[in-house]
């Protein structure tokens, strides 16, 4: 038997980079046998979204292509972790296994199962590798945890945030016939869509290793001095789009700190930016401490607010029929690219559970299948966020009016004309809500309302009425 391997088993943390538990298994001395797996969903794990799957595809695809360079493979398997990590270990011989540490209850059980599956003289390593820094490493004056954003970036900011680690000088690989293990193989091809309706993501992304560094320093050069005063107009290309790579760790958060850091040093901009990777930070931190986040409002009271979840009203969210341009614009958007502008994410999000009375994990759920970027920890607090259910939240009582959003963060129309075609003809003053034009400036425009675009679903005023009354309510009950 040729000399016992370490296992690395990639997870969402797809790069050579900056990457603990590659780095420390090379430095073992042992070879290396690279693994992902594509996990079955179970009764306490859902499957991973249809837009999830097709970025996947891609970045495995790159990462392969990657190791294969460097002499080494990545076997791509799928099924229950739980057995196929302890199978892998012995069919192999494996000395240990480097990973880096999950978040969610249901991972991090399965990491625990493994553990106590595995031989005596194999020890499972987990390392911090996708976050600024361990979750446990941030604690209050009283020893406790960050419940509001603010104060948790002010003690962020006072810690030292390691440099990332380089691109490991040598890696050797073990070769190894993995014939035994070849029922659990996975085709890639097997992720994506059939039939292909990923058209609109493929000429939107391109989910490598390279593109995921061309983005990085496309944004630090150019767009980074702007990103604050740029980042909520919707209308321009002010956001960096590095949150798929993110999501998929393509990127990891301290590279991406660094390399801000060091290009903008300390201005507005760079600092604005650094709040929103210290966002992402809160998010997997809050996870880590309250992981009930995924299924249950933070704020308890909340729990006897009144939903509707009119059904109808959810599709017409779905798909983009609301009669409201703005939250139509930015679902559009989302089903055709798989990502959406952050402030169109906060007022579809805000019209779902405030205007439409729907439950945010009806809003959840379905980001999370048509995201490229969706990521628990940040997909949950996000909608907890803008439902007003979670922690350091947007109060309930306060209810975006898309309209004035729209005229606020698309002052010109541009986002709504190029994500609504069928409106472009309308002058400002009635694209933001084209059922208050004259009859004569649709026919100019070559709408018919009901036709070429919805009448509104609800009345604004009527449904943010509705919201009050149905917060009271619930106050009512709780008392």
């Amino acid at each position: 038997m040729p000399h016992r391997p370490v296992i690395v088993w990639f997870h969402d943390d797809l790069r050579l980079h900056d990457h603990p538990a590659l780095t420390q298994a090379s430095q073992t001395g042992h070879p290396l046998l690279c693994v992902f797996i594509f996990e079955e969903p179970t009764a306490t794990q859902r499957a991973q979204g249809k837009a999830s799957q097709w970025w996947l595809h891609g970045a495995l695809t790159s990462l392969s292509v990657k190791l294969q360079q460097l002499g080494g493979s990545l076997l791509i398997l799928t099924g229950n972790a739980e057995f196929l990590i302890p199978t892998l270990a012995k069919e192999s011989n494996a000395a240990a296994i480097f990973t880096h540490a999950r978040q969610t209850p249901c991972e991090r059980s399965s990491i625990e199962a493994i553990t106590r599956t595995l031989p005596s003289d194999v020890h499972l390593h987990q390392y911090w590798g996708n976050t600024l820094l361990e979750p446990t490493s941030i604690k209050n004056k009283t020893n406790g945890i960050y419940r509001v954003f603010t104060p948790f970036w002010n003690a962020l900011k006072t810690q030292n945030i390691l440099s990332p680690l380089s691109h490991p000088s040598k890696l050797e690989f073990f070769s190894w016939d993995s014939s035994p293990l070849s029922y659990a193989y996975l085709t890639l091809d097997t992720l994506l869509p059939q039939p292909n309706w990923a058209s609109g993501l493929h000429d939107t992304w391109e989910p490598t290793l390279e593109a995921a560094h061309e983005t990085l320093n496309d944004f630090i050069h150019h767009n980074l001095a702007h990103y604050e005063s740029r980042r909520d107009q919707m209308g321009i290309d002010g956001s960096s789009r590095i949150s798929p790579y993110l999501a998929f760790g393509q990127l990891s958060p301290r590279f991406i700190w660094h390399a801000v850091r060091q290009h903008g040093k300390h201005s507005g901009s760079t600092v604005c930016f650094l709040r929103e990777i210290a966002w992402r930070e809160f998010a997997h931190y809050t996870l880590y401490h309250s992981p009930d986040i995924l299924s249950r409002n933070l704020k308890p009271h909340l729990d006897m607010l009144p939903w509707k979840n009119n059904h109808e009203y959810l599709r017409a969210w779905q798909n983009s029929r609301t009669g409201i341009p703005i939250v139509d614009a930015g679902m559009r958007e989302l089903w055709h690219t798989g990502w959406m502008h952050n402030r169109a994410r906060m007022i579809t999000g805000s019209f779902l559970t405030r205007h439409l009375l729907t439950h945010w994990r009806a809003g959840e759920a379905w980001f999370w299948d048509t995201l490229v970027d969706a990521n628990n920890a940040n997909n949950a607090m996000n909608w907890q966020w803008v439902a007003g259910t979670g922690i350091d939240t947007m109060p309930f009582f306060r209810i975006f009016n898309p309209t004035t959003q729209a005229k606020k963060f698309d002052p010109h129309g541009d986002y709504i004309r190029h994500w609504i075609p069928e409106l472009r003809h309308l002058s400002n003053r009635y694209l933001f809500e084209p059922w208050t034009a004259p009859l004569s400036h649709l026919q100019e425009a070559g709408i018919t309302l009901g036709d070429h675009y919805p009448y509104p679903i609800i009345d604004l005023p009527t449904a943010r009425k509705h919201a009050l009354e149905a917060l009271s309510s619930c106050k009512e009950i709780v008392s």
